[in-house]
């Protein structure tokens, strides 16, 4: 696509989109298009993690393959939330000279900075509670294999 032709991006939809949809990809694929490597493998991870968090709720806290896929979808949750944090915070200048070449030039308002925000609070929580969960079951286990040796 030639910069001529090329659409508007906006930096507060860029955000909010990482924000809400975007550990499935869908800033990704609104900033680069559907020909993005990246976005496309973006759901897959999310996915994985979503159906360990419903093996956890079917089996209960001890299966081990919930243990392993539960935090891929927190990752995913919070490199999500980082994408709308650069997003929201880099530059209006910087982010038209990269998305917007030519054509309409935006300033940037108050909803990039809310979404901001929230992405801190949101990601900060999901990244305390992801590496909570994996220490906890890593040191379950740990203790496990220490009955065992034990006995």
């Amino acid at each position: 696509m030639t910069t001529s032709t090329q659409r508007y991006k906006s930096k507060t939809l860029a955000t909010w989109l990482a924000l809400l949809l975007g550990s499935l990809g869908l800033h990704r694929f609104y900033l680069h298009g559907f020909r993005d490597l990246l976005a496309w493998l973006h759901p897959w991870p999310t996915l994985a993690g979503v159906h360990g968090v419903l093996r956890m709720l079917a089996y209960g806290q001890d299966d081990r393959l919930s243990w392993v896929l539960v935090p891929l979808l927190g990752l995913m949750l919070v490199q999500a939330m980082l994408c709308a944090i650069i997003y929201g915070l880099t530059p209006d200048e910087r982010w038209n000279a990269r998305f917007n070449p030519s054509g309409r030039q935006h300033r940037t308002g108050w909803a990039a900075v809310i979404g901001v925000i929230v992405a801190l609070m949101v990601g900060a929580g999901i990244l305390m509670a992801t590496i909570a969960y994996g220490m906890q079951r890593y040191f379950e286990v740990q203790i496990e294999e220490a009955r065992k040796i034990s006995q």
